[in-house]
């Protein structure tokens, strides 16, 4: 053989791993625009399916846990579009913000903030484009549906002498008292982890195509 022929590298050099989205307060017009709609959807799908609970204060604890499921759809739907941090706590902060205006608590409002930055850090870990990192941080972000029930578990008299329910009808408050009792009220915020992931498997099924163009996997 010729002195000239090249020598083949004996291994290759490994394929360069993906780099972590950076953390970024910078948000795009689009990140704005699709804060803007998918809070504005959420809101209306939750708002609306959980309005059903005046009915009677059983059909309460069981229109709240539809709703959980329910509010995967379009919060996954908005994952797909969120590339890098940011988005995500600023989708609460604009959650939060109309509910604390429908008439939630205030405690209500930094709870969705709080569990929002858990959900972003899981997102990151997963580079955004983690299929099982967005399902999970769903099941986190709906641990906010507790802060509306914190200040039953704070000052139960209180809660049920409130406006709102006093507006009510003292039948509905009564039945209230007697249905929605203290255990009932830990076995809900219990089950809303449970149902904020039976949401986002609910959301990711029925979005695979736009899963899959998003890159997620």
């Amino acid at each position: 053989m010729s002195d000239d022929t090249l020598s083949v590298p004996t291994s290759t050099p490994p394929a360069p791993t993906a780099q972590r989205p950076r953390l970024t307060l910078t948000l795009s017009a689009r990140d704005l625009l699709n804060v803007a709609i998918f809070a504005v959807i959420y809101f209306v799908i939750v708002y609306a399916i959980a309005m059903l609970g005046i009915i009677s204060p059983p059909a309460m604890l069981l229109t709240l846990p539809l709703s959980v499921i329910a509010a995967g759809v379009p919060y996954m739907l908005f994952l797909t579009r969120v590339k890098h941090a940011g988005p995500v706590t600023l989708f609460a902060i604009a959650v939060g913000g109309l509910y604390l205006i429908s008439g939630h608590p205030w405690i209500s409002t930094l709870l969705t903030i709080g569990v929002a930055v858990v959900a972003e850090v899981i997102l990151w870990a997963g580079r955004y484009r983690s299929y099982w990192s967005a399902i999970l941080a769903h099941a986190v972000f709906s641990l906010w549906y507790i802060g509306p029930m914190l200040p039953l578990l704070m000052n139960r008299a209180e809660y049920l002498n409130s406006p709102g329910m006093r507006n009510m009808g003292q039948d509905y408050v009564d039945a209230f008292d007697q249905t929605v009792s203290v255990t009932a009220v830990w076995i809900y915020n219990a089950s809303t982890f449970v149902c904020g992931l039976l949401g986002g498997l609910l959301g990711a099924f029925l979005l695979k195509k736009h899963f899959t163009r998003a890159g997620l996997a």
